[in-house]
């Protein structure tokens, strides 16, 4: 007479987050990883790696914890990092405190953040082509930019 209709299974319907580079991978607070990372898609880190990351561009959360090496076209750091940087363009927030050297193109800095570490700029495709003798055409997108932030 009464007859209760089984409910309906629930479907995942959430969408991968998207980024211009396609997919945009998290790694959860709750989340320990040992071991390198290489990843073609953007990465936001939360929780906790020993071991070098090599992506497309980082993101980096507060209470983020990284051991390891660190190379990226972009990167915007807030966590603590202990392990060198490369990156073409880096924020570093003032919550981050990084303890190696640091290696980039462009750079921010907010007032706050903790860097102990050497501070270099890399060598451009064009100081490169100057120094094997080959005059390139200017860009003006080839000089080094400092940025602090307050």
């Amino acid at each position: 007479m009464f007859s209760k209709k089984p409910a309906p299974e629930a479907r995942n319907t959430a969408k991968p987050m998207a980024t211009g580079n396609g997919t945009f991978s998290v790694i959860g607070s709750d989340v320990t990883i040992k071991g390198d990372i290489v990843a073609s898609a953007d990465l936001h880190v939360d929780g906790r790696i020993e071991g070098d990351i090599a992506c497309a561009s980082l993101v980096q959360g507060e209470s983020s914890v990284i051991v390891g090496t660190i190379t990226t076209e972009t990167a915007r750091l807030s966590g603590t990092i202990n392990g060198s940087i490369s990156a073409r363009d880096l924020t570093v927030l003032r919550t981050a405190r990084i303890e190696g050297d640091v290696q980039y193109d462009a750079l921010t800095i907010e007032q706050g953040a903790e860097v102990e570490g050497r501070f270099s700029h890399r060598v451009s495709s064009k100081a490169a082509d100057t120094a094997a003798g080959n005059t390139p055409k200017p860009t003006g997108d080839d000089e080094p930019r400092l940025t602090l932030a307050s």
